[in-house]
This record gives structure tokens, sequence and C-alpha cells, in this order.
């Protein structure tokens, strides 16, 4: 493996050495020791973005809420983009430009299309404000053909639905096996871009969330032991 101090080698290249070598997998590391490591050397924040197109994962306090606002994570290597071939951009992963960012955010209603939670809004229980993102998603076609596409998430869904794969051939099917009153409500939901939960369902909802300590009570509650 060459040396991250090799100038001959481009800035991306670079980035991923000093990653592998001087972070090591699963350490954190600030903006400013990276820019220490690279005096000079311009846009060198962004040739390390541009590494998670080649399947590294750098983490930033978005993805990891135990990160401070200046720190990453270095979670893990992708391709070894310092070999010869193996640092061209792959199609379907070029950076989401703000123009393309807005235009997916107005699209998907300018909210989280997995919880329905809007910027600045705040989690249920907490003071918690979300924030959104575009995140990329896998889909599998009718056809069995899988497909890249961009969908709002806030940041706690987005943690969670990381390695998610949608099945559209699945929906579809599912939909067209639903009876003429199912698909009328289902219409609803879809026309209107949201649905409301009774409360019944958001009590299951807390229930989940709860420590076992907790939901032993409300068993006990329901006379379940």
């Amino acid at each position: 493996m060459p040396s991250w101090q090799d100038a001959g080698l481009g800035t991306m290249k670079r980035v991923a050495l000093w990653l592998v070598s001087e972070v090591r997998e699963s350490n954190t590391f600030t903006k400013e020791e990276l820019r220490e490591a690279f005096p000079g050397v311009s846009q060198v924040d962004r040739r390390m973005r541009d590494l998670r197109d080649f399947g590294w994962r750098i983490d930033t306090n978005r993805e990891d809420a135990s990160l401070d606002s200046h720190e990453q994570r270095f979670v893990k290597p992708g391709d070894p983009v310092w070999e010869p071939g193996r640092a061209t951009r792959k199609m379907g992963t070029t950076a989401i430009g703000a123009g393309r960012r807005r235009e997916v955010l107005a699209r998907d209603g300018n909210m989280c299309r997995s919880c329905g939670i809007t910027p600045g809004e705040t989690y249920a229980g907490t003071h918690e404000a979300a924030q959104l993102d575009i995140a990329r998603r896998e889909v599998v076609k009718p056809d069995g053909t899988k497909a890249t596409e961009l969908v709002t998430e806030c940041k706690r869904c987005r943690l969670g639905g990381r390695s998610l794969t949608a099945d559209l051939g699945k929906v579809l099917k599912e939909t067209a096996a639903l009876n003429s009153i199912e698909r009328k409500v289902l219409s609803g939901w879809v026309e209107a871009d949201q649905r409301q939960f009774s409360l019944l369902e958001q009590i299951w909802s807390d229930y989940r969330s709860l420590p076992e300590e907790s939901r032993a009570q409300l068993r006990a509650e329901l006379g379940l032991g």
C-alpha cells in the first residue's frame, strides 16, 4: 500500500490512505486534523466526501448522534481507490447538488418519507428537532432489476434505513391483491399523502419503543402477567 504522503497521488487517494493508516477503522477525527494533514491542499473535505461514492463509510453527526458537529467517524473502508483503475466514479453515484436536493425535497413534500416528520419539527416526547437529508435507496423493480433512487429522510430514519432495499414489485403485487374497500382506503392515504394513526396504533408504537422493564408494566396492566 503506498504512502498517504506521496504527493504524486491524487488528493482523494491520499485521504483514503490517511484514513486507513493514520485514523484507522472505527476511530474519529476532526476537520481540523484532516486539514492539518494536508496543508495547502484545496477542497480536501470534498475529496474525502467523494470516497463515499466508492463504498467508504465516513459518518458525521447526521448519521451518528454521538458525534459532535466537528467530528467524523471512519467506520469502514470501501474500494481501494489507490489501486490502478479503482478510482473511476461509478454511474449513478455523482454528488447530489443543491439544485437536485431542493428538487427531491419539494417532490417529497419537504418531509421524511419514512416517518412523515418535517424539518424543525420535534420528535414526539423529545426536544430534538428533525433534520432532513437526501438518501440513496436501492429499489427492486417489478421485472427484478435494481435501480438507485433518491428519497428524503430524517436523520433518525436514515440511520435505521441505511441498508434497506425498497421492493416496488412486492408493493404493486400486494396492492393488486387488496379488496375494493382496502383499495379505497389506501387510495385515500396516497391521495392525501398522509395517514392519521388511531390512538390504539399510537399506543402500540409507543409500547414497542419502551425498555423491557416498562413493557412489563403495560403487560401487567393488561393482565398478561
